[in-house]
């Protein structure tokens, strides 16, 4: 603690859980006031951290103070950034979770930094290797990079955040950060066009006009003045005296450096930068038609087709013209100078907005973990827009009504701006104020210069509404609120862009986005959909809070404002947080940290502690003072006793007795670690001890010696089965051998898996596919072991039905092409009834299935078949002897409309079938080198095969 609680008096509660007049808003500040005063700008409420801004620098965040904090109790020392960043870090490792940090407040309390302080200790606290340090500096510098392009200077705060930022940390099981990753919500793109007075663009223009190398600015056709460029002066404070832009323009590039950015990647995102200004700089007039055209000797206008590398004249119908599709036509309309001027800007803001996009993901891929085992997370929340999650529910004021005023459907103020930013007609902030009077008028929390009385309307602008919710008053104007909402860039805006050969723009604008007829979403409705997202991400990790707060508008050092202070209180839920932190008891710590600081007092706990099962609870804060108090008196009356114990020494000289005092300490002290590392190595001992013996009876029944050693064996097995396990279900065979004791375990999860596996599989084949397989289970039952050619048809899918039944008079099932043995080409048709001889339209022989007696086949792969069927009738044809390259097709496809499974025979030697009645013939088969077919001097027909090999 502070030195210790006996300095409570001089610096105020280091805990606000320890004021003793907790309820009291005045008691509060007035604990916070006299540490401020004091330089102690941290204070906790529990594990909450409340920090000050000081608006100066203090010597507490050096490598030496970062050493202090790591590894420390986190009351043991005074309250501090470092403390809370250790404590999150521990507590991530010893329960191998996931954590975030929250940090909120306005702009200028000092989010930005607290999240850099935070970030910079993590870099120096965790383990170094030169992978971890390659790490380390990418995670660092990303910071330098992300403020150039995403900060600015605002009224407020000279460094502000206008996007939102989530960071996540990742680290090892040992504590090593190991990647990263940065979301970014919602960048403030309107600043691009606009900034009010007293306001800047983003840092990076700034920085490039003031600190790029002469050679840089010559290839980018910019002047050293921001002066000469409009989107850099409309706040009238292009220089800042807090501000270095040449310092930091040095500090980007070297991150970009580290970040791995190449030198093209870099050339071509300055060109971009580049691009913005020149773009900013074209002019419109307005021919003798009233439209907006461009001067012909337009430098800027070149100077962006060459950065961008789009051709003037396809650049400047883009930004004068619009496509309107009509029907098959497409219609290039002509703009007003307003609207082109809006077209500029909004082809501005796109290219900004979707080149920050980028960057972000390019630094990604910088800090990406490519080890691919679990990590623990912390994350890093500093977001612009919103202060306040209600992550605890408190009962003290519901601000659920506050929630549905904005977010209400139909009838909230996001719907109703929503609303007017797509209805036709001229949209105004002035129509947009006159519709919520409308809408919301009567609403206990919501007033404007029209509704209020007459004592309130003078606080009142015409175009002010306010809100009053528990927190206390806020009011806002509308002008510029429908601008700011719009996030609307023309179809062939994109369309221009996709011809740029930068190939950061060909990036940010690929030729694979679809182009939606529908109007985007507005800003509000992105942001809100933002925040849902984000919430499911932190919902799912640990909370820590940091709350800042600014102590006064004038950015002045010692100036303690408390009108505004006790503002900021309200609304970030402090006083509610330190009421739900003192419902139960004001001082709860586990056992062993409290033991470690105060057993000395009691003889029953000195020097072994006998502890309980969880924490002890102290209700009142003077009880711990008075604790704290008794400690401080043992800890003088035991020095006491050391000097006095060597009184008799004095000959020796006052210096010596200390020497010799602190000797003793010392060797008690030693004596105390030995002690510890003994017990250590003992229990060390035992527990290797055990592991051998349990490793020699691994096999014999469950015993007390074994236990813990197959508990382990089981544990090993299925962390590595987990692991391993099979992709597929032909993969079965390669499930991981498993120790003795877990085979019965092991078969019955294999056959699980394998189940699941199928099951999958059945899932998710369609039903061509599966009448496939279906077909190829029948011919395997007939096939599979008797035909030679059968295994090269395996991999091979079935052929469908070549024609549909409207080109014959017969509904047909499949059809087959042959060869008969004469050389005369034609089709095999299968229907319900009957199989049909067909050639060149013409049905050459058909075959009622009644008819059928028979199916051969031999064994050799020669696609062979002959159908054997009745010749009752002399004027019928005999036997049908076929060849064909589908012949498992169609013997399938027969068997199942013939019914005649059992009529397919595969034969070997001679096959005897009819000519026409009366007369007989054979087909004799052999394997041969070649395939060919002839008639032998025995008169047989002759049928040579080669022979194929199986697969």
């Amino acid at each position: 603690m502070e030195a210790s609680l006996t300095a409570r008096d001089r610096v105020g509660i280091q805990d606000f859980v320890l004021l003793d007049p907790y309820t009291s808003e005045t008691a509060f500040l007035e604990n916070l006031k006299k540490r401020f005063h004091e330089n102690l700008i941290y204070t906790y409420i529990g594990t909450l951290l409340v920090s000050v801004n000081p608006y100066k620098d203090f010597d507490i965040y050096s490598k030496k103070q970062m050493d202090i904090y790591m590894g420390v109790n986190f009351f043991e020392l005074p309250p501090h950034i470092y403390a809370l960043a250790d404590n999150v870090f521990r507590t991530m490792l010893s329960e191998f979770n996931n954590h975030f940090i929250l940090i909120s407040g306005e702009s200028g309390a000092g989010k930005t930094e607290a999240s850099k302080k935070i970030l910079q200790f993590y870099a120096v606290s965790c383990p170094s290797t030169k992978l971890l340090n390659n790490v380390r500096d990418r995670l660092l510098l990303s910071n330098p990079v992300l403020e150039a392009f995403g900060n600015a200077k605002t009224l407020k705060n000279d460094n502000s955040s206008r996007f939102g930022k989530y960071m996540d940390i990742q680290f090892d099981h040992q504590g090593g950060a190991v990647g990263g990753h940065v979301l970014s919500y919602l960048l403030e793109k309107s600043r691009v066009v606009h900034q009010n007075h007293g306001e800047r663009n983003f840092h990076i223009f700034y920085q490039l006009v003031e600190g790029g190398e002469e050679d840089l600015l010559r290839w980018l056709g910019l002047e050293r003045n921001c002066q000469h460029y409009r989107y850099l002066v409309q706040g009238d404070c292009a220089k800042v005296s807090s501000i270095n832009d040449k310092s930091d323009w040095r500090t980007v590039r070297k991150a970009l450096s580290v970040i791995e950015f190449s030198e093209n990647d870099i050339e071509q995102l300055f060109g971009i930068i580049a691009s913005v200004l020149h773009l900013g700089n074209i002019k419109f007039e307005a021919n003798e038609r009233g439209y907006a055209s461009l001067n012909n000797n337009n430098q800027e206008m070149n100077w962006v087709s060459k950065l961008l590398g789009i051709p003037t004249q396809v650049l400047q119908q883009g930004l004068t013209h619009r496509k309107i599709e009509a029907k098959a036509e497409e219609v290039f309309s002509p703009f007003s100078v307003d609207h082109a001027v809006y077209a500029r800007d909004a082809l501005a803001k796109a290219i900004y907005g979707r080149t920050f996009n980028w960057l972000v993901n390019k630094i990604n891929e910088s800090l990406v973990n490519k080890d691919s085992s679990r990590k623990t997370v912390i994350g890093l929340l500093d977001i612009y827009g919103f202060e306040v999650f209600n992550w605890e529910s408190v009962p003290f004021f519901n601000n659920k009504i506050i929630c549905d005023l904005v977010e209400e459907k139909h009838r909230g103020i996001i719907s109703l701006m929503d609303e007017e930013c797509l209805r036709p007609g001229e949209a105004t902030d002035l129509t947009f104020l006159e519709k919520m009077e409308e809408k919301i008028a009567g609403h206990p929390h919501f007033v404007t210069h029209k509704l209020a009385d007459q004592k309130t309307r003078k606080t009142l602008d015409r175009g002010d509404f306010r809100l009053l919710h528990y927190a206390g008053e806020v009011t806002y104007c509308v002008v510029g609120f429908l601008d700011k909402n719009n996030d609307l860039l023309y179809r062939n805006g994109k369309e221009v862009m996709r011809q740029s050969k930068n190939a950061i723009i060909k990036l940010c604008f690929p030729s694979t986005e679809p182009d939606s007829k529908r109007r985007p979403e507005t800003v509000v409705t992105q942001f809100k959909s933002s925040l849902v997202g984000l919430t499911e991400i932190l919902m799912s990790k640990e909370p820590w809070y940091v709350r800042c707060i600014k102590p006064n508008e004038a950015k002045q050092p010692g100036r303690f404002d408390d009108v505004l202070v006790r503002h900021q209180v309200k609304y970030l839920g402090l006083m509610e947080h330190l009421r739900v932190r003192r419902a139960g008891f004001a001082y709860r710590r586990k056992y062993e940290i409290f033991l470690q600081r105060y057993k000395a007092l009691c003889p029953d706990t000195w020097p072994n502690g006998k502890m309980g099962r969880t924490k002890i609870f102290i209700r009142h804060p003077k009880t711990l003072f008075a604790t704290e108090d008794a400690f401080q008196v043992c800890k003088h009356r035991l020095a006491t006793r050391i000097q006095a114990k060597y009184k008799g020494y004095r000959v020796k000289g006052d210096y010596l007795r200390q020497r010799e005092a602190a000797t003793k300490i010392e060797t008690c002290w030693r004596g105390m670690l030995a002690r510890k590392e003994r017990d250590k190595r003992s229990w060390a001992v035992k527990v290797i001890q055990k592991f051998i013996k349990g490793f020699m009876t691994r096999n014999q029944a469950v015993s007390v010696d074994n236990i813990e050693y197959l508990a382990y064996v089981r544990q090993n097995y299925l962390t590595r089965l987990k692991d391993n396990l099979p992709k597929t279900v032909l993969e079965k065979d390669s499930w991981l051998t498993s120790p003795p004791i877990m085979q019965e375990a092991a078969q019955l999860l294999k056959k699980l898996y394998i189940r699941l596996m199928v099951r999958k599989y059945v899932r998710g084949i369609t039903p061509q596919r599966k009448a496939q397989l279906l077909l190829k289970a029948q011919t395997s039952s007939m096939f599979k072991g008797k035909k030679e050619s059968y295994p090269s048809s395996v991999g091979r899918p079935f052929m469908d039905t070549r024609i549909g039944a409207e080109d014959l008079s017969i509904k047909v099932l499949q059809m087959i092409r042959h060869e008969q043995i004469k050389r005369a080409g034609g089709e095999l048709i299968l229907t319900k009834e009957a199989a049909y001889l067909v050639e060149e339209t013409k049905i050459k022989q058909r075959m009622d299935y009644i008819s059928l007696k028979g199916v051969s086949v031999s064994n050799l792969s020669d696609n062979f078949l002959i159908l054997h069927v009745t010749c009752d009738d002399m004027k019928q044809k005999g036997d049908l002897v076929l060849q064909s390259d589908y012949l498992f097709e169609a013997l399938t496809k027969l068997s199942l409309v013939a019914n005649k499974q059992n009529s397919i025979k595969v034969v070997q030697g001679s096959v005897r079938f009819d000519i026409q009645p009366g007369r007989e013939g054979f087909v004799d088969f052999k394997s041969g080198q070649e395939s060919m077919v002839y008639r032998a001097k025995n008169g047989h027909l002759m049928v040579e095969s080669t022979k194929t090999k199986s697969r």
